[in-house]
């Protein structure tokens, strides 16, 4: 089986923009590199599936946004639209197929927002929300969001803010206006990143950027209300240098949480309890890179690819469905300054 990824990257040194790889299943391998679209730091992206357009993040030139891209009759993506605004670029993008939105976390200006599309690709901005708050670290001297996305049963929006230490749940109506519905506040100086939610739609994992740990919650599917019962550090003891948390994924199956360190460059595999979803380590895994900001399990969950932000390579592991453990491919595969993965 051949399946495509799509990378978004930095263009700050060699990337061109958006590119696309392909992962050989059967000879468990990365392959034919090439620029999907060329484009201003793309430095995340999501996917129209059915309508074959992406939208990514966009910046530059004193603004920044998101943009558009349609597939066209020659196979390739060519920019539709684009949506900007004087400042930094949000650092988040999701698409919701059922409303027709996209919605985008800003970091820089503590912002949410969501934009009305169509087949095309067009965008309309319909809501923004502004955050407020500070925490402890030095880097949360003001709101952070750094993501916003669907719960699993597309009923509410989930926002994490990495400046005030909070996680909001919103409605969002027909017409793209956002409501607060709840907040969840985590320890002083977690700098909540990603969340994900368990298949079961009961429980979901959050990492904290900040303070290298995955906080474990009980999810009320009627309320939208998430309770913390669970802290877990992705770190040795043994490593006090610098470490970051980036990126959490979690299988298909619900048994198994990955969660990437940038510092300590590995990936830690948890495996979760059947009886009450808590975590218990089953091992760190180095990611063979510097800067390991975004990876993504395949969709048959079989293999994992990782994006170094600083060493322009992809990894790719085999995984182990029964341990969760992760067995080195490959780990010299080019890819210039990539920091999101996407599976289309």
């Amino acid at each position: 089986m051949k399946e495509k990824i799509f990378l978004g990257t930095y263009t700050k040194r060699e990337s061109k923009g958006i590119y696309q790889i392909t992962l050989d299943t059967e000879a468990k391998k990365l392959e034919d590199l090439t620029v999907a679209a060329e484009t201003n730091g793309p430095t995340y992206l999501t996917l129209d599936k059915e309508h074959q357009v992406i939208y990514a993040v966009l910046g530059g030139d004193g603004e920044g946004g998101i943009a558009s891209y349609k597939k066209n009759e020659n196979g390739e993506y060519a920019q539709v639209d684009t949506a900007t605004a004087t400042g930094a670029s949000p650092c988040y993008v999701s698409y919701d197929a059922d409303r027709s939105f996209v919605y985008t976390a800003n970091y820089h200006k503590g912002q949410v927002a969501v934009f009305k599309t169509d087949d095309e690709g067009h965008l309309t901005l319909t809501d923004t929300v502004q955050h407020e708050g500070t925490s402890v670290h030095k880097n949360q001297d003001r709101p952070h969001a750094h993501y916003f996305d669907l719960s699993p049963d597309k009923k509410f929006l989930i926002a994490c803010d990495l400046g005030n230490d909070t996680v909001y749940t919103y409605a969002v109506d027909e017409e793209g206006k956002v409501k607060e519905i709840s907040t969840t506040t985590v320890a002083a100086g977690t700098g909540p990143r990603h969340i994900v939610f368990a298949p079961n739609g009961k429980k979901a994992y959050l990492f904290g950027e900040l303070s290298s740990d995955v906080i474990a919650l009980d999810y009320d599917p009627e309320t939208g209300i998430l309770t913390p019962f669970q802290t877990i550090s992705t770190i040795p003891e043994s490593h006090t240098s610098f470490n970051g948390g980036a990126a959490i994924r979690i299988s298909n199956d619900g048994k198994y949480v990955y969660a990437s360190n940038r510092g300590h460059d590995s990936i830690a595999v948890f495996a979760v309890s059947a009886s009450d979803g808590s975590l218990s380590l089953v091992e760190y895994v180095p990611t063979e890179g510097n800067i390991p900001r975004d990876f993504d399990l395949d969709p048959t969950n079989q293999f994992v690819v990782v994006a170094h932000q600083d060493t322009d390579n992809l990894t790719l592991f085999e995984r182990n469905s029964d341990s969760g453990k992760l067995t080195l491919l490959e780990k010299d595969v080019y890819a210039p300054e990539a920091v999101c993965v996407y599976f289309a």
